[in-house]
């Protein structure tokens, strides 16, 4: 059954996308050996209809991803608190945007498509070093997952 301000607040696909664009952290959902899920906060970027990461070559979220592809994303971002005019703590509100993502995680091989996937973080997170050339052993050294969107919703209130 679908939440009632899913239903009443949700977020255009031109919304769902700045807020992806622009956010600077969500947090990635894996499973664990055991069934159990494990939450990373991670950087990201949303590219070509599907969310990129990199990082260590090896580690509890890419063995968790190798062995299970599934996996969840979310993302939010808090603008304030709306207080109650009457002072009434259960009637506060919280204005905000959120993405809630399922999907499957493959981790990338080819290098030149690490090399564009790391230029675009690199272009999102430092600009101002955009225009330097990667280091082929960083490209080669480094993990980088896409995570292809099966199911993506977003909300809003405000």
């Amino acid at each position: 059954m679908m939440q009632y301000r899913m239903k009443t607040h949700p977020l255009t696909e031109d919304q769902i996308t700045h807020l992806l664009e622009r956010t600077q952290t969500c947090n990635l959902a894996t499973l664990n050996p055991d069934g159990t899920p494990y939450c990373t906060p991670i950087h990201f970027i949303y590219w070509g209809g599907a969310i990129y990461f990199h990082g260590l070559p090896i580690g509890q979220k890419l063995g968790n991803i190798a062995r299970d592809s599934r996996v969840g994303i979310s993302a939010y971002e808090m603008e304030g608190l709306l207080l109650d005019p009457g002072e009434k703590p259960c009637d506060t509100n919280t204005k905000y945007e959120s993405v809630i993502i399922s999907g499957i995680a493959k981790r990338l091989e080819d290098q030149n498509e690490k090399r564009n996937v790391l230029t675009k973080i690199v272009e999102k997170y430092t600009p101002h070093l955009a225009n330097k050339e990667l280091p082929d052993n960083m490209v080669k050294g480094t993990a980088v997952i896409r995570v292809d969107l099966a199911e993506i919703t977003g909300k809003y209130y405000a």
